[in-house]
Parts: C-alpha cells; sequence; structure tokens
C-alpha cells in the first residue's frame, strides 16, 4: 500500500524518484521519503517528513546532482505516523539505505535473536531489515547479506536497498508485494507500480516472488534467493503520460467517471471481433464444467461480484457463491466437489486475495482473475486472467474499475448463456446513457440539499440493492459521511430505527416489477421524517422524481444506476473540501492483509 521508486542511470535521480513518487502518491500518503548519494561527503543524504510528496519536493529543491537514489511513499502499517517511521531507513552505522512496501510479521523475533544489541530509531518492521543485512554483512558479501536476510523475513515485502560503500548499486527484492523494473535509454528504474516507469523505461520486467536484483547503470541482473542466475522477460511498456494526468478535471475521480462510457466501449472493443467473443474458449469451458463458481473479491470489487453472481445466475443458472476475501482465506466454507473461482480485483495485488489464490492453488482448482493490470501477481498467478482495459485509476475511490468489472463479467454471463441479447448493442446503449446523464448538472443542486447530516442511507432491491451499497461506500469513502446501503425491505426489520428528522435515504429504482415496492419503503421513512430522493430508469419514472436515466437492459442497469451515485459522493466531499483522490486512512492498492 506504498509507493517505491529507484533509480541508476545518467538523468537526475531526484527528478526522476519525486515524478514517480508523485504519480504513485494515492498508494500512500502518510509519509514520503528520499535517499540520493552525496558525492561531495561520498555518502547518501536521506530526506523524510510525514505529509505529502509535495512536502519532499520543497525540501530537496536544493540536493546536488546525483545518478542514483530511491525514495517512498508510506501508508503506515507498524509504528505512528512521523518523521522517524518514514522510508527510507539506515542501518546502524548508516551503511545500508532501505525502503520496504509489506509487512514483515517476524520482525519481533528476528530483533530478539539478532538485534539484541541494536539501537533501533523506528518503530517500524522495515529498520530491522536494514539492521539484518549490516549484521550480515560483517561475515558475508553484500548480495548474501540481503538475500541471507530475506529467507528469514515472514510476511510480504517490495525492498530496495542502497549500500554506502558502493553507491553505483541498487539491489531490489520481492515477494507477495508487487515490484517493476524498467529499462531506458538514461538508465534504470524500479518501481512499485508500471506508472512511476512512464516517460524513463521503454520495456519492464515484472519481478516474481523470491527473486533479487542488481541495477547498475550498465544493466541489471537478476537472481533467485539462493543466489542462481535468472533470465530477465522484458515487455514494452504501452502507457504514455496522458494515462496519468488530470486533464481538464480538477480531479482524477471525475475524470475517471466521465471515462466510463469509453471504458465499456473499449472492453466491448477488445473483447469482441465482429460478432465473434475474444474470451478464451477454456475460460469458458472452465466455468461449464465446474458445478459451481466462487466469486471472492473485496470492498468495491466485492460489490461488482455481487452484481455478477446476479448476471450469471440469471443468465446461466449456473450456481455463484461471492465471499469476502478476508474471511475466505482464514475461514474456508465448505465447497463444492468440482468448483472453480473468480477473483476480482482492480489492482492484481490484493494481500486477501492473494492468500485465497495460494489455497486454491494447493488445491489444483481452477482460477480466473478479473484484473485492471495484466502484469499483476493475481493475473500471472491464477489459471486465466481477463484484463479490464479501463486504463490506470489513480483515485483511491474506484469507479470505472468497478463498472469494467461488471461489464466484464456480464460478457462472461452473456459467453456463457443460451440468450439471444445483443451484448455489444447493449453495453453501446449503457455507455451513451451514461454519457447524456454525465451532460447534464442534476447532481449538485441535490448534495446541497440533501446531504447536509452526518448520516445517509441508500436503498434498493434485486441489483438495486447491491448498487445502494457500491453507492453507500463511495460516500462513506471520500465525503466522511456515515452511509449504509440496505435492501429496502429490510428497513422495517430493525433499521428505521435509525430514521430521525431529516435523515437522508436515497432510493434505486431500476426495475418496475419492485417499483413500487421500493416506493412503499420510502413512504414508511417519510412518515418518521427522513428526507428522501429517488434515482430511476425511465421505465419506472413517477411524477417528482429527482433523478432520471435512460432505459438500459434490465440487466445492465447497474452500469448506469451507479453513475450518480458516484457524483453524489464526489461533490459531497467537494461541498466539505475534503482531498477527494486521496481520503483519509486510504491506499488504492490493498497489499497487506
Amino acid at each position: 500500500m506504498c509507493g517505491i521508486v529507484g533509480f541508476i542511470g545518467n538523468k537526475n535521480a531526484k527528478d526522476v524518484v519525486l515524478n514517480g513518487l508523485t504519480r504513485l502518491e494515492y498508494r500512500g500518503y502518510d509519509s514520503a521519503g528520499l535517499s540520493l548519494f552525496n558525492s561531495r561527503y561520498q555518502t547518501f543524504d536521506v530526506y523524510k517528513d510525514e505529509g505529502r510528496v509535495q512536502k519532499l519536493v520543497d525540501s530537496t529543491k536544493n540536493a546536488a546532482f546525483s545518478n542514483i537514489g530511491i525514495g517512498h511513499t508510506r501508508w503506515a502499517t507498524h509504528g505512528r505516523v512521523n518523521k522517524e517511521n518514514s522510508h527510507p531507513h539506515y542501518s546502524q552505522t548508516r551503511r545500508f539505505i532501505i525502503v520496504h512496501n509489506g509487512v514483515i510479521e517476524n520482525y519481533q523475533q528476528l530483533k530478539d535473536q539478532y538485534l539484541r544489541n541494536t539501537i533501533l530509531t523506528s518503530e517500524t518492521d522495515t529498520e530491522v531489515i536494514a539492521q539484518l543485512i549490516e549484521t550480515f554483512s560483517q561475515t558475508l558479501s553484500v548480495e548474501i547479506a540481503i538475500t541471507t536476510t530475506l529467507k528469514l523475513l515472514h510476511g510480504s515485502y517490495a525492498l530496495l536497498v542502497l549500500d554506502s560503500n558502493d553507491p553505483e548499486k541498487i539491489y531490489a527484492a520481492k515477494y507477495k508485494s508487487p515490484l517493476i523494473v524498467g529499462q531506458g535509454v538514461d538508465g534504470i528504474t524500479v518501481a512499485s507500480d508500471l506508472m512511476a516507469l512512464i516517460g524513463y523505461s521503454t520495456d519492464y520486467h515484472a519481478l516474481d516472488d523470491k527473486t533479487f536484483l542488481v541495477a547498475r547503470k550498465e544493466g541489471i541482473r537478476l537472481f533467485d534467493l539462493n543466489n542462481e542466475s535468472l533470465d530477465l522477460h522484458f515487455k514494452p511498456i504501452e502507457l504514455d503520460d496522458q494515462d496519468t494526468t488530470k486533464g481538464e478535471y480538477a480531479h482524477y475521480m471525475m475524470k475517471e467517471i466521465h471515462e466510463q462510457p469509453s471504458v465499456l466501449r473499449r472492453i466491448v472493443t477488445n473483447y469482441y471481433e465482429k460478432e465473434k467473443s475474444l474470451i478464451k474458449s477454456e475460460i469458458l469451458e472452465s466455468i461449464k464444467s465446474s458445478d459451481r463458481l466462487y466469486i471472492l473479491a473485496a470492498g468495491t470489487s466485492m460489490h461488482a461480484g455481487l452484481i455478477g453472481k446476479q448476471l450469471i445466475e440469471k443468465m446461466t443458472s449456473i450456481p455463484v457463491e461471492v465471499h469476502i476475501a478476508s474471511e475466505f482465506a482464514y475461514q474456508k466454507p465448505l465447497l463444492s466437489k468440482n468448483p472453480m473461482f473468480i477473483l476480482v480485483t482492480q489492482s492484481g495485488e490484493t494481500a486477501d486475495l492473494r492468500a485465497c489464490l495460494v489455497l486454491i492453488n494447493q488445491h489444483h482448482y481452477k482460477s480466473l482473475t478479473i484484473t485492471n493490470v495484466p502484469t499483476s501477481t493475481l493475473a500471472r498467478e491464477a489459471t486465466y486472467f481477463l484484463e479490464l482495459y479501463a486504463g490506470p485509476e489513480i483515485a483511491v475511490a474506484s469507479t470505472k474499475a468497478y463498472v469494467a468489472q461488471v461489464a466484464v463479467l456480464s460478457l462472461i454471463a452473456h459467453e456463457l448463456s443460451n440468450q439471444s441479447i445483443d451484448i455489444r448493442k447493449e453495453l453501446s446503449i449503457a455507455a451513451t446513457s451514461i454519457e447524456n446523464f454525465l451532460s447534464s448538472e442534476e447532481i449538485l443542486p441535490l448534495v446541497r440539499e440533501y446531504l447536509t447530516r452526518r448520516n445517509c442511507f441508500f436503498i434498493g432491491r434485486g441489483l438495486d440493492y447491491h448498487v445502494s451499497l457500491e453507492a453507500a461506500l463511495k460516500l462513506k469513502e471520500i465525503s466522511y459521511i456515515q452511509t449504509e446501503g440496505f435492501a429496502a425491505g429490510e428497513l422495517k426489520h430493525g433499521t428505521i430505527a435509525l430514521i430521525e428528522e431529516g435523515t437522508p435515504v436515497i432510493a434505486l429504482i431500476s426495475d418496475p416489477k419492485i417499483n413500487n415496492n421500493t416506493r412503499s419503503n420510502l413512504k414508511e421513512v417519510q412518515a418518521r421524517g427522513a428526507k428522501t430522493f429517488r434515482i430511476v430508469m425511465e421505465s419506472c419514472k413517477q411524477d417528482g422524481d429527482e433523478v432520471i436515466l435512460e432505459n438500459v437492459h434490465p440487466l445492465l442497469t447497474p452500469l448506469v444506476m451507479v453513475v450518480p451515485t458516484q457524483l453524489l459522493a464526489y461533490y459531497a466531499a467537494l461541498e466539505r473540501s475534503y482531498d477527494i483522490d486521496k481520503p483519509r486512512n486510504l491506499a488504492k492498492s490493498v497489499t497487506v492483509e
């Protein structure tokens, strides 16, 4: 959940690392730090403090040119948010400097066993790694000292290490946390995300678990933890700077909301050649041959999974279960005889899902990862993967990746079914419906009128209930309004006790068959003082409805119904002057359990 960037080459490392950290700040922003070589004193200087990358930019304005450096943005796991716990960390004699993403679960045992006479200056698990490397380097070569340390670590890590005695190398290693190395004409860049490589590297290699590299200006050597040489497999980088900028928008979130129609069209383009589906037949056959599907996900992706369950079951009659990844990993349910697993994840690095996939692979079950990042660990380690084609999503609160997940799940359901839906046409209609709604200015006045309280409820039935869960998550994520999504019929089974004078209750209504049922539930809360409004499909509209959306296929309504709720969250946060793209305590990619 932290950002890591390192560079060695012919450019000023400070510029490369700071630009990379700025692009990765969405991965963690409690603090930031940078280490650069000081040729005058033949040592590495460290600049770090709590706060954002801009603070680091200001503090390094006068730093001398250095062709080597490493940097980090932190999302705190061990130790408070302060300067001392910020990365990089030194070893005791300041010989080794380290940045780390992940969690070392046995750090206390390692301290007790190996570092009883070492004075540590932070509360972090990371510093233990630096101290261990220095301890072992007293009798071993640096490379052996690092791999000896790595073999002792339990947990997860992506590491960059500098050695003051040899300022011409960056050492890097990976286990469970993502790490990518890129090469370009001006040098070598190592980072936790492909976006940090854009503009500096033309090709990249994604490190496998338990691999270790040594980067010099002249090139890269890759090893396993037994120091046996491995081959590098570079692929071209297909992103550009436009993918990582806000363009005309004030925030990434608003840009990504407006990109959703083009995402749907891109999915259709990439998964169909005229009328022929390009989803691999092996994937579809594996699903058909299973007796039950298990969708595993977390957060927003789980809400997409809940909709996927409805789509698959309604279109194919294949039974589907949806499980929270962090629960499944340690409380495995009773499984069917021939299960198949679908892992839904924006980043492809979600730690809880990785724990699930380890179990799945141990039992040799088939798995499919649906992700936005084809280079990710979950894409590589599952039996199959399908790409979301959403493009980089930088705002912490997911919008376009969620819509892409629902769309790809709908394609799977369609290809498994015997239905005569023209799915390409229906997704195009959904894209147009979103586009037309985004051209209106309906939401901001509603936010100012209704979302003025400390709490809020979304209600819906059927598919709308699942959308209400995602709507509630978005609003609480960035506006900090205590929000819950409920099945509308459940209100009178307890939740209605929370309704007070002026409590906002927002109803989602897209199904004509249960239109009046949900409206009846609205009447119940109105009678108790709630302040209500409706987001409805045109097929369900009645006089007085506040937000009306153009009709789409009944099974694809979640793609459109969610968009007004995304804007509700955006404008509620904007009205409160909150940091929309980087909400407090959250990070984009949850790479620690």
